[in-house]
């Protein structure tokens, strides 16, 4: 069946992200560095303070907010390692370090995987969004990997540990890759063409206000009706504050679509963003089994005075 797609943010958070000299990949932050980068910041995890019925919205305070830091609840990021330099196969790989220096090795599955990982370089370019495959003997996540580009990337890894009462989080490394770098300079833009697509975006992001973002994929210039589920949703979206790369991370509202349900041509997202400031969009969606991914640069406007948390939005009332 047709099935229309609501979207509403959740999961915002800084992801603080820097420049400088590009050495081997696998170089970490000092925990002392990301401590002093987290005060005063803000970051929701996957799921906290989001209501998974859809029963209200909540705005976490600044001092609970998540994504910065190497560890959180007794858990940690292990150093990332993966290929030095641009143009060197190998494979990234990482574990989740528990209060004890464990490796975890089992994973609460939310939005059909156990752990969502976002790569992305400072300057907001080469965006990946990708899901390693663990290996429960060791607890080590890994995929195959190669740079197509030097800078300074930040690797976010977003899951929840099994069992009760576990917590989700958001834990982030930072990872150097060598060779020349040109950065990439953002220009505003609605209009993406991606893999024969036309994506068109109508709407506004007001700093402190709820606004309303409709995204329109079209193909040969004919509306495509036939969006696929992927990730659980009709569409994913992954927004990065420009400069210190706040992540918000957007999945669909309302029931689990079947998956022979289709929607589309228009999605739907309710917005507020922390701050004015200029917003790296990013929207992957699914046509015949491909995932696509469409790139747009939004600047939000001055608003309403917030608390620089960004609130859980329902568009359809939920």
């Amino acid at each position: 069946m047709k099935t229309g797609a609501r979207l509403s943010l959740y999961g915002v958070g800084l992801v603080v992200a820097f420049g400088g000299a590009f050495g081997v990949a696998g170089v970490v932050v000092p925990n002392s560095a990301v401590a002093q980068w987290a005060e005063g910041t803000e970051m929701n995890g996957h799921d906290e303070g989001h209501d998974p019925e859809g029963a209200g919205s909540t705005s976490a305070p600044a001092e609970t907010m998540k994504g910065l830091s190497l560890g959180s609840d007794g858990y940690l990021l292990s150093p990332v390692a993966a290929p030095a330099v641009v143009g060197a196969t190998g494979e990234l790989s990482f574990q989740i370090h528990d209060a004890a220096g464990a490796p975890v090795t089992q994973y609460s599955t939310a939005h059909d995987r156990d752990l969502h990982l976002v790569v992305v370089r400072a300057d907001g370019s080469q965006f990946r969004h990708v899901h390693p495959v663990l290996d429960e003997s060791t607890g080590t996540w890994a995929m195959p990997w190669e740079w197509g580009a030097a800078g300074s990337y930040r690797v976010i890894a977003d899951f929840t540990p099994a069992g009760a009462d576990t917590p989700a989080l958001t834990l982030t490394r930072a990872v150097q890759v060598a060779g020349e770098f040109t950065p990439v300079a953002s220009q505003p833009t609605r209009v993406a063409e991606v893999d024969g697509f036309t994506v068109s975006l109508d709407g506004e992001i007001v700093a402190g206000s709820p606004s309303e973002l409709t995204l329109t994929v079209a193909r040969d210039g004919e509306p495509v009706t036939a969006l696929e589920p992927y990730l659980g949703a009709f569409g994913h979206l992954v927004a990065l504050r420009e400069g210190d790369l706040a992540f918000l991370h957007v999945h669909a509202e309302g029931a689990t679509p079947q998956a022979s349900d289709t929607a589309g041509p228009d999605i739907v997202f309710a917005a507020q963003a922390p701050t004015a400031g200029r917003y790296l969009l990013y929207l992957d969606f699914q046509v015949d089994g491909e995932v696509h991914t469409a790139e747009f640069v939004l600047d939000a406007a001055h608003g309403a005075a917030g608390t620089g948390a960004v609130s859980e939005s329902h568009p359809d009332g939920h």
